[in-house]
């Protein structure tokens, strides 16, 4: 529950700025391209923090990590909304980026010492859930905040729910042990050993009675925790489907992040709503979001324990194409009556991208190294994020002289909303190519699982033996 509201945090403050888009507009004088802007300052900020901060997650308290970052990121909220100039308000958001860098490769680390593999894509579900729910809080909160107060009453109300998650995070949320459901039950320690039938992984159970081969190369014998940075960018970067995962996720986030960031603009200037249904319809759109993670994780849970071991790449980026395929139809109606049972759909496809994936990337890399791969993968990830509010907003800005690609729907179509369906449509692209990547991935990934698992079985008994050499110097001693 912690762990979802720290990502629903991060999704409230980065659809806040959607949410209040026309409000910021009218009281600062600026333009779809600064709140895109906006919105890439505090994630821009988290991309190069973020490799930092994961080698700090792989190596010091998790807990007390996150809880400083909420801090930073609440106070950072608090600023925002005594800004009384867009430059302030610039300036200001980029102390957010605390959370933005520390939230995934954190909760990566803490998910995958909680759970088992069997149910991290259920888990993940959850997780992704709280990240969803708190983007449908940003757009549907601080819209009507900003429409009954003003635009500074969303950042009051997001800073002070910060102050409470901190408090709650350092109050109730554990640090596990690091491994500790990363290994198979004969390599357990002993105190867990009671549990062993229970936690057996169908996962780990297929490779083993499929005979697949990890690539000895590929296996860690010592403890990689104080491997130098340079060393395990090198090794994360070179299990292939991790870097399938890594480019797949990043331009799906792409995608997510323009939509998330002008869909309230686009709603009202497309469809002729007022701000206000604009974020209704949009909350609503964003259940379907919450739907898709819900099902997909546990879907792919399912399919493994029917021995179908790649199921979490296939249902991922099936996922990917089905969101293309429902869109692009979508985008190009112009009754809304129409467009919103496919816009339903493809939300529930994209959000249902990215549990099966989270998952797979636990499975394919060794516990020891889950922060830095995470943080790897969530600076792309952001980097992405940064880019794709200035690309949507460059791209609407250039094709809305002429109302975008059918032209004004009505008369009451807002000139910030003109070149948003072109927009969306050319860039709908990418999440068909991250379908695409991950088909072709799904090959390599028994062998790269095959691989982390016997790393954590080397490194086990390793350990193992070192503490028998101690406990063996002790007696003699």
């Amino acid at each position: 529950m912690l762990l979802a509201a720290v990502l629903g945090l991060d999704g409230a403050d980065k659809c806040t700025i959607g949410a209040i888009a026309t409000s910021l507009e009218s009281a600062l004088h600026i333009g779809n391209t600064e709140i895109g802007l906006l919105v890439t300052a505090s994630t821009g900020v988290g991309a190069l923090a973020t490799l930092p901060l994961g080698i700090l997650v792989d190596r010091i308290n998790r807990k007390r990590l996150l809880t400083g970052a909420i801090v930073v990121w609440s106070i950072a909220m608090v600023v925002s909304a005594f800004a009384h100039s867009f430059s302030w308000l610039l300036l200001s958001r980029l102390g957010l980026g605390a959370i933005v860098a520390t939230a995934f490769p954190a909760v990566a680390s803490l998910a995958g010492d909680m759970f088992p593999s069997f149910e991290r894509g259920r888990i993940w579900g959850y997780l992704l859930a709280g990240e969803l729910l708190g983007t449908a809080f940003g757009f549907l909160v601080s819209g009507l905040l900003a429409g009954a107060v003003d635009w500074r009453a969303p950042f009051w109300a997001l800073g002070l729910i910060g102050f409470t998650l901190a408090g709650l995070v350092a109050w109730r949320l554990p640090e596990p042990m690091r491994g500790g459901h990363a290994l198979l039950p004969p390599y357990r320690h002993d105190r867990q050993q009671a549990h062993a039938d229970d936690d057996r992984e169908a996962l780990a159970k297929e490779i083993e009675a499929f005979d697949i081969p990890a690539r000895k190369d590929r296996v860690l014998t010592e403890n990689p925790a104080n491997m130098p940075l340079r060393k395990a960018l090198a090794y994360v970067l070179t299990i292939r489907t991790n870097v399938a995962l890594i480019v797949a996720s990043a331009l799906g986030y792409f995608y997510f992040t323009g939509i998330r960031t002008f869909a309230v603009v686009f709603m009202s200037g497309r469809f002729g709503l007022s701000e206000s249904v604009a974020s209704l319809t949009t909350v609503g759109l964003g259940l379907g979001s919450i739907l898709g993670v819900l099902v997909t994780g546990q879907l792919a849970d399912r399919l493994i324990a029917r021995d179908k071991i790649t199921a979490r790449i296939v249902v991922g980026g099936l996922a990917f194409l089905v969101t293309a395929a429902v869109l692009l139809p979508a985008l190009m109606s112009q009754m809304l009556w129409v467009a919103a049972p496919m816009l339903f759909l493809s939300a529930v496809a994209l959000g249902g991208s990215n549990p099966p994936l989270d998952a797979a990337r636990l499975d394919i890399i060794p516990s020891r190294l889950w922060g830095r791969a995470e943080s790897i993968r969530t600076t792309l990830r952001y980097a992405f994020e940064a880019v794709a509010p200035l690309a949507f907003g460059y791209f609407s800005s250039l094709f809305g002289g002429g109302g975008g690609a059918y032209g004004p729907t009505s008369d009451t179509i807002e000139q910030g909303a003109q070149g948003l369906d072109d927009a969306f449509l050319l860039l709908l692209i990418l999440p068909a190519l991250a379908g695409v990547i991950l088909l072709l991935a799904h090959s390599s990934y028994p062998r790269d699982t095959a691989t982390a698992l016997a790393s954590e079985r080397a490194l086990a008994d390793s350990e193992n033996e070192a503490r028998n050499r101690r406990e063996s110097r002790t007696t003699s001693g």
